[in-house]
C-alpha cells in the first residue's frame, strides 16, 4: 500500500499539515525537520496522490461552506455576503450545517473534500476540539478560510470581529446607565467568541473600579437556556440589575423570562444582546445589541479565498482580517435616571 503523509505524520510524531508545508518547503518549517520529512519520505517511497494533485490544479467552480446553524441570523448574513461575492465570480456554493455538532461537522467535511471543492470557509461546532478534518483540505492543497470562531492550531487565512472590543463597549454602556451587578450570559469558554466576549467583559468592570465575580458568569448561549436559567437566578436575592449575552437569543431568552415574572426591562435590569439579528429589532422594549456585521464578514471570507484560489502556487503568510463591531443602542438598555 502507498505511504500517505499522515503515515510519515505518525512515525515522526508530527502533524499532517507540518509533513505537507515541510515537502512544499514552506518558510516556518525549520531546515531539520524538512530534511527528516524528506529521509523518510524517500525511504517510505512516498509519491504525492493524485487524487490531491488533481484538485489542486483543476476546478470544480464550487466552494464548501460549512457553519453551526442555518437559522441563527449571523451565519444566514455571513453566506449572504459569500454567495454575493461567489455568484460575481461565477462560483456556485454548497452549505452544509453541523448544529452545533462535532460528528455531523465531521461528516459534512468529508462530503465536501469529497465532491472536490475548489475552498473551504468554516465557523467551526461548539463540540469542535480536534480539526483533523479541516486540516484534510489543506493537506489536499484545498484552501481554507476559518471564521468568527478562530482556530489557533490551523494555519489558515482567518476573518473575525473585534469580540473584546465589542464587548467592552456593550458591558461600559451598562455601567454608565448605572448598572453594578452585571450577569454575563457566556459562550462555552473552549470557543474563541466565548473566551474574547468574557475578557471584554472583564475589562469594562475594570475600567470602572469593579472587581470581577466569576459568580456573576454562567454558561449560557440559547434562547431555552437562557429563559431557564433567568427564572432561577431572579429568584434569589440579591438579584443581578443588567445582563449582558452573548448573543441575541439568549437576551431574548432572558427578557421572556422576565416578562412572565414580572420583571422590567430596563427599568429593573438592563439587557444587551451580540449579533444585532432582526430579532433584536422586534422585541418590546427593542434590544440594545453589539453588530458583528455578518454580511461584510462574509464578503471578506469569499474575497480571502478568492485571493488564494488565484494564487495557488505562492506561499501567501496566512491572513487575520479583524472587523470592528459597533454598539446598536435601543430601549433594552436605557434607564429613566
Amino acid at each position: 500500500m502507498q505511504a500517505t503523509i499522515k503515515d510519515i505524520a505518525r512515525v515522526l510524531g508530527i502533524s499532517p499539515s507540518t509533513v505537507s508545508r515541510a515537502l512544499k518547503d514552506h518558510p516556518d518549517i525549520s531546515p531539520k525537520t524538512k530534511q527528516k520529512v524528506k529521509e523518510l519520505a524517500q525511504q517510505m517511497h512516498y509519491r504525492p496522490n493524485a487524487i490531491a494533485l488533481s484538485l489542486k490544479h483543476s476546478r470544480s467552480f464550487t466552494i464548501g461552506v460549512l457553519i453551526p446553524e442555518l437559522v441563527h441570523h449571523f451565519f444566514s448574513s455571513v453566506i449572504s455576503g459569500i454567495s454575493d461575492v461567489a455568484y460575481a465570480k461565477g462560483y456556485r456554493v454548497i452549505i452544509t450545517q453541523s448544529n452545533e455538532s462535532y460528528e455531523r461537522e465531521k461528516v459534512n467535511a468529508e462530503a465536501l473534500l469529497s465532491s472536490m471543492v475548489d475552498g473551504l470557509i468554516v465557523s467551526v461546532s461548539k463540540e469542535t476540539k480536534t480539526y483533523t478534518h479541516i486540516n484534510d483540505f489543506i493537506d489536499n492543497g484545498v484552501p481554507v478560510v476559518i471564521f468568527d470562531r478562530n482556530i489557533d492550531d490551523i494555519l489558515a487565512d482567518k476573518v473575525m470581529v473585534d469580540d473584546v472590543a465589542g464587548a467592552r463597549h456593550a458591558v461600559e454602556h451598562m455601567l454608565e446607565q448605572g448598572c453594578r451587578r452585571i450577569m454575563h450570559y457566556a459562550a462555552p469558554s473552549h470557543l474563541s467568541v466565548g473566551k474574547n466576549r468574557l475578557e471584554g467583559f472583564k475589562q469594562a468592570l475594570q475600567n470602572f473600579g469593579i472587581e470581577y465575580d466569576p459568580t456573576m458568569v454562567v454558561q449560557c448561549d440559547t434562547f431555552e437556556a437562557a429563559k431557564q436559567i433567568t427564572k432561577s437566578i431572579f429568584e434569589q436575592d440579591p438579584r443581578p440589575d443588567g445582563i449582558f449575552a452573548v448573543n441575541d437569543e439568549t437576551a431574548v431568552g432572558a427578557m421572556t423570562a422576565m416578562k412572565h415574572m414580572g420583571i422590567q426591562v430596563p427599568n429593573d435590569v438592563t439587557i444587551v444582546g451580540f449579533t444585532n439579528g432582526l430579532i433584536a429589532s422586534m422585541t418590546d422594549p427593542q434590544l440594545t445589541t453589539v453588530d458583528q456585521h455578518g454580511f461584510k464578514m462574509g464578503q471578506q471570507a469569499a474575497e480571502m479565498l478568492f485571493k488564494r484560489l488565484a494564487n495557488r502556487e505562492e506561499l501567501i503568510e496566512p491572513q487575520t482580517n479583524v472587523i470592528e463591531t459597533k454598539l446598536i443602542i435601543r430601549d433594552s438598555s436605557i434607564r429613566n435616571h
